[in-house]
């Protein structure tokens, strides 16, 4: 954890009455955590909750507060200073230069404390950030008036106005970031207020509400109609539907009954029922959101690079430049005020700020608004990967089909009958989360077949199951698995060849025992998939483990022309590097454990939100709601949001190679321009604003 300041320069901030635990992080350094409220020590930024809590609201009515007390003590000192240009006298002019550096000290030394201490503590930290600019310029400039108005020159040559007039740009630049901060922290704080702050707890004495921050595995709770779900759990007793929209996207209320799951922060639609909970608070699949949403607004995306790179010498750079432009009005134009003037200009105008938010700005909008539409995003490198991706590798059973396959044959060989080998199959099948599995335990439920319990069970990915039933070993897999173990399968595979769909092939005890066949629809929206990315640029294709007779048939319909069938997790892993070897930028998306090592291999993973927690745990983006549409989307967001940390990072690239050369006076000899510091200052603020303003864009655009 990144070290940083305990205090907050002697202030009593509004962040102070958090919660114990709270982190911190910076919004322009987002690998900075600390564990107490101060200021960044690499940019002097406030430092904010890791996850929103409301605080950044409270942090900016206290800079808006200092903000307008400035500007109402910079008026009259503007005003007094600005009145003699039109021939008027508001003060004797002995007295107006004693009357500007008064109302100007409150102004600079009080409203704009925070910025001298952020400022101060980078030289002594020896870290310059841009509040080193901002304290060098307006310095320069109240200690030349200072200097000038106690050797009595009047008030030629003060610039007291300017110096007050930059704080107050400033601060109000700050403000601005501020609430375009708080903004772009707004769809995880909606994600936060989903829960609710009580719950009705059943007893045996009765019904009592309690606060959900007391509620623990266990407990019964009961839901009324038009509340929303307080926790993770199951239900046991009562029916009701139940709107999942704020986690999954999906717009269809959900159907629950005995037994069904919910989850924190959904809202019950029509009926009353108990459920127990089974995790509350910090262990919720939406607290679990939220502490991923926060990581990845946290995580760098490699462009940051670029950025960081150039801003680890931007202020030395910007300090050295202040210098020569000062040397360069006293050597060549024997003009020493002009020389300060563009020397403070060039400090101002140069603040990096723009340039350090670009990135995480439209991350943290980007993604915050990705998650309220099901789209779980672990880390900034995934997006701009996949915003690259040229391929996009698909696993076909749960990915381009339903995944919700259904037993369509039985084909026994002897002595074994139909109900024995869907009982066999059904009974080892129970320890395995495949689809193909969960079609036997429906089929054989519906047929009111009884299953045995198994010992020994073990699941080979990519290649089947093992178990055994009262001591004899069964093997359930594809024909290549039972092969790779022993078992003759020349009777099985005269009966595969006669099929183009799913099978499920058995032995017991050495021996092969029969053939199950499943099949699976493909998704309504899989073609509409493949069309929509190759408008994208995008090749599709399928990687399978599932036989090459059912592998061809669906990609046929589909009109995919990459694919490979039979392949175990390696096998999968091992194509994916062939393809990127051949030039392809990959992705893959996925929903199994055979996918997990081909999510780990590509350059960008995507999982299905109803897979298995191995495919979840890899991918570098979760589908809350397994649908088609949700891939594209991904892809999508990943481009729109590259596409609006690229503008930021050009506008504050070429604000800086732009401003820099007029602040210094380049344009002075040949049109008479001349960039004063309060324009420059002004300048600065407007484009840190600019930036957020870009990136707030995001939470409106369509993907």
């Amino acid at each position: 954890m990144t070290d940083c300041c305990s205090q907050h320069h002697g202030k009593k901030s509004a962040l102070s009455t958090v919660p114990e635990g709270t982190l911190f992080t910076c919004p322009m350094h987002p690998e900075v955590l600390a564990d107490r409220v101060g200021d960044c020590p690499k940019c002097g930024m406030p430092l904010e909750p890791l996850i929103p809590d409301g605080g950044e609201d409270r942090e900016s009515a206290l800079i808006g507060r200092r903000t307008l007390i400035a500007a109402l003590l910079s008026l009259p000192l503007f005003v007094i200073a600005m009145a003699p240009m039109a021939g008027i006298h508001l003060i004797p002019e002995a007295l107006s230069g004693w009357v500007e550096l008064i109302l100007s000290l409150p102004v600079l030394f009080w409203c704009g404390a925070p910025i001298w201490a952020k400022g101060l503590a980078s030289f002594a930290r020896r870290s310059l950030n841009m509040f080193s600019l901002i304290v060098l310029g307006t310095g320069a400039a109240f200690l030349q008036s200072v200097a000038t108005l106690i050797v009595g020159h009047g008030s030629h040559g003060l610039y007291f106005e300017a110096a007050s007039t930059i704080m107050v740009l400033v601060l109000l630049g700050q403000w601005l970031e501020a609430r375009g901060r708080a903004r772009a922290g707004s769809s995880l704080r909606e994600l936060l207020d989903l829960t609710p702050p009580k719950a009705l707890l059943v007893t045996p004495e009765g019904d009592r509400e309690v606060s959900v921050a007391t509620l623990r595995p266990g407990d019964l709770l009961r839901i009324l109609p038009g509340e929303k779900i307080p926790a993770d759990g199951t239900i046991t007793e009562g029916w009701s539907s139940v709107d999942e929209s704020m986690l999954t996207g999906e717009p269809l209320p959900e159907e629950k009954q005995t037994g069904s799951r919910v989850s924190a922060g959904t809202l019950n639609r029509q009926g009353s029922f108990l459920f127990r909970v089974d995790s509350a608070g910090a262990g919720t699949l939406l607290s679990g959101i939220i502490a991923t949403v926060a990581q990845a607004q946290r995580s760098r995306a490699p462009v940051q690079q670029l950025a960081d790179r150039v801003a680890s010498v931007f202020v030395p750079v910007v300090l050295g430049l202040s210098v020569i432009t000062l040397i360069c009005w006293i050597l060549l134009a024997g003009d020493w005020e002009m020389g300060l003037r563009s020397a403070v200009s060039v400090l101002l105008i140069a603040c990096p700020c723009a340039l350090g938010l670009a990135t995480p700005m439209a991350l943290m909008v980007g993604i915050g608004r990705a998650a309220r539409h099901g789209i779980l995003v672990r880390d900034a490198a995934s997006l701009q990967n996949l915003s690259a991706a040229t391929l996009l590798a698909l696993d076909k059973t749960g990915t381009l089909t339903a995944g919700r396959p259904e037993l369509s044959d039985i084909h026994p060989l002897d002595p074994f009958t139909e109900p024995e080998l869907l009982s066999l199959t059904a009974s080892t099948e129970r320890g395995s989360e495949h689809p193909l599995a969960r079609a036997i335990m429906r089929a054989a439920e519906k047929r009111g077949i009884p299953t045995n319990t198994v010992t020994d069970f073990t699941a080979w990915p990519g290649g089947g199951i093992s178990a055994r039933i009262d001591g004899k070993e069964i093997l359930i897999g594809s024909l290549s698995f039972l092969i790779g173990r022993g078992i003759a399968t020349g009777d099985l595979e005269s009966i595969a060849a006669q099929t183009s769909t799913g099978l499920i092939a058995v032995g017991m005890e050495g021996k092969p025992a029969g053939i199950l066949t499943v099949e699976d629809t493909i998704r309504p929206s899989a073609p509409t998939l493949i069309a929509e990315l190759r408008l994208l640029g995008i090749t599709a294709a399928m990687l399978t483990g599932d036989r090459e007779e059912t592998a061809r048939t669906v990609a046929s319909q589909l009109g995919i022309t990459l694919w490979k069938a039979g392949c175990s997790p390696q096998e999968k892993a091992e194509q994916l590097r062939t393809w990127a070897a051949d030039g392809y930028r990959t992705a893959m998306a996925g929903d199994g454990i055979n996918d997990a090592p081909a999510l780990a291999i590509a350059s960008a993973s995507i999982a299905m939100g109803a897979g298995s927690d191995i495919a979840k745990e890899t991918a570098g983006l979760v589908l809350l709601r397994p649908s088609l549409e949700g891939i594209v989307a991904s892809i999508r967001l990943s481009r729109v949001i590259l596409r609006t940390i690229r503008q930021n990072l050009l506008f504050a690239f070429g604000y800086n190679i732009l401003g820099i050369p007029i602040a210094a006076g380049i344009l002075y000899p040949f049109f008479g321009i001349q960039l004063s510091p309060m324009i420059a200052a002004a300048a600065m603020s407007l484009s840190s604003v600019s930036v957020i303003t870009n990136s707030l864009r995001l939470r409106q655009m369509r993907f």
